[in-house]
């Protein structure tokens, strides 16, 4: 399973949060929770046509059914109409999973779009063409029903310094722990940089590793996630003690306080760790990934419940997915595949790679074993070692992500060498933490140094 990305369509999103009086949180207070209500009102509306009459209903209809709802009045009509088609593409999804799930591809049963939470707020976009730049601010127009209730017919935003305001697309209102935050979609510049397509750099994600990297230039490192493990454990334990005897939807302001700290923090860690390994990549002049991913790996975890505590809340998929856009941006092709038995697959004796959940007729043989816990107790290897039967110890993460890149080569990469892919590049991975060695100082300084001297002028503006 693999895809390639092409660059014909480029967007960004940035996100700030909104600092402002308490008139114009009032505001968005009130615009996010009737786009609450307008939602839970089409959700309705689309739920009784399915049961009762068998029909979907297109954006279309509700808009023109929507159009007499006091809710879609409050709100400005091309927002009122986002939120409607919002409802109109879930029901579309569902539709299309349907179907897939009665032809028999799909394992899991969809089910219907549920209501959002009563009284509660959601987000509201609004597209390019109704937002004007005045004096550096952007401004919002409100509807007139608005205008009529409280005498104010628009807000106003700060405009990011950083930003072009033609290259803006839409802006969203996102309601979150007790904070709004504004997010900008943006046009992004293409950049084209010639970069080795030959060059492969394979990553394995991982808990205690996490994100393990091998190239095809003959060099590995491993990105520490001991930092991300003790936040997220710190976090558990607040919520669980502030939670302690309460019901289980027990919700204030400190808990909000708390959950808001830790997703800011996994937000700068999972860009941190995209920004680092597209620069190496640059730097190194690679021009393919191959992240290991195994699709729904969290669903159902049984694990012990320490390791699924840490396991199920670790932003895998956000760092996978935010690699995946500077990859896209910086014109380097990013692959995914399935990762089974890749850390059991023994690299330097070309060991089959084996697909789970495939039926073959002999039990697969691999020459040489893991180490890992038995009965609570570490074996004779450590965690995360790897012994061959030649008597050679690698890592098994590093293993993992070599043995990613030949899952690849067996497929689609054939061209692909692996030569410089050693013991040595397998048994010594350079280890990088996130809050020292992933800070602004230490990307400017990889920046300065400029190993690759091949890259376009674009490089040292981009990076």
């Amino acid at each position: 399973m693999y895809q390639i990305y092409s660059m014909e369509k480029m967007y960004g999103c940035q996100q700030q949060l909104i600092h402002t009086d308490s008139d114009i949180e009032a505001v968005l207070e009130f615009i996010c929770s009737e786009a609450n209500k307008l939602t839970n009102c089409a959700i309705y509306y689309c739920r009784q046509m399915f049961f009762k009459a068998h029909k979907y209903v297109s954006n279309y209809e509700l808009d023109e059914i929507m159009k007499s709802n006091l809710h879609f009045k409050a709100l400005r009509s091309a927002v009122a109409q986002q939120a409607c088609h919002k409802v109109g593409e879930s029901f579309k999804s569902y539709r299309q999973l349907a179907k897939l799930y009665r032809e028999g591809k799909l394992d899991n049963k969809p089910k219907l779009p549920k209501y959002r939470k009563r009284n509660g707020l959601t987000a509201v976009s609004y597209p390019d063409r109704w937002l004007k730049l005045v004096n550096g601010q952007l401004k919002f127009a409100l509807g007139k029903q608005v205008k009529a209730w409280f005498g104010i017919d628009s807000f106003t935003l700060l405009m990011p310094s950083n930003l072009d305001f033609k290259d803006i697309k839409e802006v969203r209102i996102l309601p979150r722990n007790r904070c709004f935050y504004a997010e900008f979609v943006y046009k992004q510049k293409q950049l084209k940089l010639n970069l080795n397509q030959s060059n492969v750099l394979g990553l394995d994600p991982g808990l205690g590793n996490l994100l393990t990297a091998v190239s095809t230039t003959g060099k590995s490192f491993i990105i520490d996630g001991k930092k991300i493990k003790s936040i997220n454990q710190c976090y558990n334990k607040k919520v669980a003690a502030l939670k302690k005897g309460k019901p289980q939807d027990y919700w204030d302001e400190e808990l909000a306080a708390l959950s808001e700290k830790r997703n800011r923090q996994f937000k700068d860690i999972r860009n941190k760790v995209a920004r680092f390994i597209i620069n190496w990549c640059l730097t190194n002049n690679i021009g393919t990934i191959v992240h290991g991913w195994n699709q729904g790996i969290k669903n159902g975890s049984q694990m012990n419940k320490k390791v699924n505590q840490e396991f199920v809340t670790i932003p895998n998929a956000a760092i996978k997915d935010r690699v995946e856009q500077l990859a896209v941006q910086y014109g380097i092709n990013f692959l995914t595949t399935e990762e089974s038995y890749t850390s059991r697959s023994n690299f330097l004796n070309n060991d089959e790679l084996p697909t789970f959940g495939e039926k073959s007729e002999r039990k697969h043989r691999f020459t040489g074993k893991r180490g890992k816990k038995i009965k609570g107790k570490l074996n004779n290897l450590g965690r995360g070692g790897y012994l061959t039967d030649d008597g050679i110890w690698l890592n098994s993460d590093c293993l993992g992500a070599a043995n990613i890149i030949r899952k690849q080569v067996m497929t689609q990469l054939k061209e692909i060498s692996l030569a410089k892919v050693t013991r040595a590049v397998l048994s010594l991975p350079h280890r990088y933490e996130i809050f020292n060695d992933l800070s602004k100082s230490y990307r400017i300084r990889c920046e300065e140094a400029r190993i690759y001297k091949g890259l376009s002028a674009e490089f040292s503006s981009a990076v």
